[in-house]
């Protein structure tokens, strides 16, 4: 059924004259059309209710047409581009579009202008594949990309890339909320970016003024729905009672390979209820019905995030190859001339009409009207309270304590004392806490054993799960559960939201559980934090299943993440002060579940600062310099020893973070590292890597096994005795 010149205004606020004389004649229609139309209850908020006003007073009686003409011209673009390119893929943008011209033409509330807005609505294309549909709307809806990038889809340095990505040193598309493309990955950022809008809620709004209300939307796939992340992220976000978080299902019943019953069976309706949350299911082509969803999702704060249904056709327009898998990618090019004529579009390539600009430009004038009210609101909020301001802005401009300012708020470490570097993070972390408000700490279910409870930081989430759990949305610990997967997706979700540092934790060698997300944090530049504990075969009894062995070089071979792994207490310090300093990818901090001595041939200063720079001299010869020896974490102390025993020739080079010494000038590298010396490389992992720098490297190239770990350690050869005899045979 179309809908009625004029849709029914927003709950508890009245027509406008004209409205009601065009409702008065279509009374039959819209009533059929409210009860086929099942929405969610609402519960309108106060700054709801302003917003929604502005957007009832400003809307044109064309509605409807509008809408309509924008969803036919972005399936246009979308032909046009991927036409163009040879490659892409259809069946989304062509299937979604009544859904993008409500979202970007009705319900989200954003200012092209602004386009990082902290109270915009987050719109994520999990279905990443689809993002013709995305650059289409961004197009047309007023943000800075311009027609000749959509013409450059998929090519060398066009801002309309292949699959969505997140703005950094290398690329930037305006509007575009997270990078997409590994399906689940954009639900899951999602959730995250929720918990961090109710976090920010809880932090900075006050009983008079409300800076942050707005939504977090997300459009997925069957395929994304699939991924085990999904399931991790929604079972999390209705247990914390997200209801900011609406997910909008794009059900076209496809999958790649084939239709998607073929390899599913499930009622995803009911697995989304069985989670918590509200499920509505409507005809995605239906504007009323989607416009009805969508309102009534931002609206309704019942403690309950969003599932909205959209049964739709995959490829909508292109007759020969709509509904079916074929329509998944480009295989539809060859109907796109025909398919345009069918919906009356002219021959003009990328073709957007005078009536869809002048309409866009009337929602950017509503937009903005309602973006200056929120200013106005901002202004006396600011004045009001100006501590919650000034860390506010710190958080916008992701403005951090200085190196100086970091070290400082970390006390030095007894001398000679033996200490595991996850315990000496846990006081390193206390004193990070301190420094940086807004920084945040997680673990899925091992806060205990990975030892990085903020004390005194609260716990984050929905105070009634269970009953006097304590916990708040402004608590700066999280409990993801036994969901590494959706832990690093939900720490991309912060960092992408903005003003939170966040960082997570588990067993590194359970890090492959979350190598999705960590991988897009490194291509995103995101500076997340990763602490992972129990960092080797000292783990001991716990058997080979939980002793990473390969671990440690699989991170460092992933681009743009720097691993560190220190020694002591002194370099944990310098490791977490480098993960806060770091703004352009994330930190993986590799710390050890046993005790390790603190190492004092070098100053506190010296060892923390050495870290800064990924390697440094440890222990210098005393006499001419004939063997170096590089070690990280654990094996540091028995370098050291080796060295002693060996006598005043051996220099030791502690190298807790290769990237970061890969970064120094060659000077400095030249200079640590002479060449034409002989030297070897100690580490309790896989020894492959360490060629680059070491004649020679005592490693550990196989699985471990089950016993004390002084006795695994010493049974793979990780001992300074073992050392001095590689050192002397070579």
């Amino acid at each position: 059924t179309p809908l009625a010149p004029c849709s029914f205004p927003p709950l508890g606020l009245t027509a406008t004259s004209s409205c009601v004389m065009m409702l008065k004649a279509t009374i039959a229609t819209t009533m059929a059309l409210l009860v086929s139309v099942h929405g969610f209850g609402r519960t309108v908020s106060r700054s709801s209710s302003r917003r929604m006003t502005i957007r009832a007073a400003t809307a044109a009686p064309s509605l409807t047409e509008s809408l309509t003409r924008a969803a036919t011209e972005a399936r246009g673009i979308a032909m046009d581009a991927i036409a163009q390119a040879k490659s892409g893929h259809l069946g989304l943008p062509l299937g979604a579009a009544e859904i993008g011209a409500v979202l970007f033409g009705e319900q989200m509330q954003f200012n092209p202008e602004d386009p990082q807005w902290i109270n915009r609505d987050r719109f994520v294309l999990s279905a990443g594949h689809g993002s013709m549909f995305l650059y289409s709307w961004l197009h047309m809806s007023g943000y800075d990309l311009p027609h000749e990038e959509l013409s450059k889809f998929r090519q060398l340095d066009s801002m309309t890339p292949g699959h969505p990505e997140f703005p950094s040193s290398h690329h930037n598309t305006p509007g575009v909320e997270s990078t997409t493309g590994p399906l689940g990955q954009g639900i899951s950022n999602a959730a995250g970016m929720a918990a961090a809008a109710k976090m920010a809620g809880a932090l900075f709004n006050t009983e008079e003024h409300t800076i942050f209300d707005h939504s977090v939307i997300a459009l997925c796939g069957d395929g994304c729905l699939q991924e085990g992340c999904s399931a991790e992220a929604a079972a999390f976000a209705a247990h914390e009672k997200l209801d900011n978080l609406i997910y909008i299902f794009d059900s076209n019943d496809v999958t790649l390979d084939k239709m998607a019953d073929f390899t599913q069976s499930e009622d995803v309706a009911k697995r989304f209820e069985a989670y918590g949350w509200d499920v509505v299911t409507i005809d995605g082509h239906d504007l009323t019905a989607v416009s009805k969803a969508v309102e009534d999702a931002k609206a309704n704060k019942n403690g309950k995030p969003k599932f909205i249904i959209c049964k739709t056709i995959i490829g909508k327009g292109i007759d020969a190859v709509a509904g079916t898998n074929a329509a998944h990618g480009e295989a539809g090019v060859e109907y796109v001339d025909e398919a345009r004529a069918a919906l009356g579009l002219p021959t003009e390539k990328y073709y957007v009409s005078s009536e869809t600009r002048e309409f866009f430009e009337t929602r950017k004038a509503g937009l903005k009207a309602n973006y200056d009210e929120w200013q106005k609101t901002y202004a006396a909020w600011k004045e009001a309270n100006p501590e919650k301001a000034a860390t506010l802005q710190d958080g916008i401009d992701m403005k951090m304590p200085s190196v100086d300012e970091l070290f400082a708020a970390i006390p030095e470490f007894t001398p000679g004392a033996a200490m595991a570097t996850r315990a000496s993070g846990s006081d390193v972390l206390q004193g990070i806490a301190k420094a940086v408000p807004l920084y945040v700490s997680g673990s899925a279910d091992l806060h205990g054993s990975n030892k990085n409870y903020i004390k005194g930081g609260g716990d984050f989430g929905n105070p009634d799960a269970p009953p006097g759990s304590g916990k708040s949305y402004a608590g700066r610990n999280l409990y993801y559960g036994i969901r590494e997967h959706a832990m690093g997706s939900i720490l991309n979700g912060f960092a992408y939201y903005g003003l939170f540092r966040a960082s997570g934790a588990t067993f590194l060698v359970f890090v492959d559980y979350l190598r999705a997300p960590l991988r897009v944090a490194a291509l995103s530049e995101l500076p997340v934090g990763y602490i992972l504990t129990h960092d080797s075969i000292g783990v001991g009894e716990d058997g080979p299943t939980h002793q990473p062995v390969e671990t440690v070089s699989g991170l460092r071979v992933m681009p743009n993440l720097d691993v560190i792994r220190p020694c002591d207490g002194e370099e944990t310090a310098g490791a977490f002060v480098a993960s806060i300093e770091r703004m352009d990818g994330p930190t993986a901090l590799i710390l050890t579940r046993q005790n390790v001595p603190d190492v004092d041939s070098v100053p506190a200063s010296e060892r923390r600062q050495g870290v800064l720079k990924g390697g440094y001299v440890l222990k210098k010869e005393t006499e001419d310099l004939s063997t170096v020896i590089i070690a990280t974490g654990s094996e540091v102390q028995h370098a050291l020893k080796a060295a002693e025993e060996l006598g005043g020739g051996v220099r030791v080079v502690s190298m807790p973070c290769m990237e970061r010494f890969e970064r120094q000038s060659d000077e400095y590298k030249a200079e640590v590292l002479p060449k034409g010396v002989k030297t070897i490389a100690m580490e309790a992992g896989v020894s492959g890597l360490w060629y680059k720098y070491a004649d020679k490297v005592v490693g550990v190239d196989k699985f471990g096994m089950s016993a004390p770990g002084d006795t695994v350690m010493e049974k793979y050869g990780m001992t300074a005795a073992n050392l001095v005899e590689e050192i002397k045979s070579m």
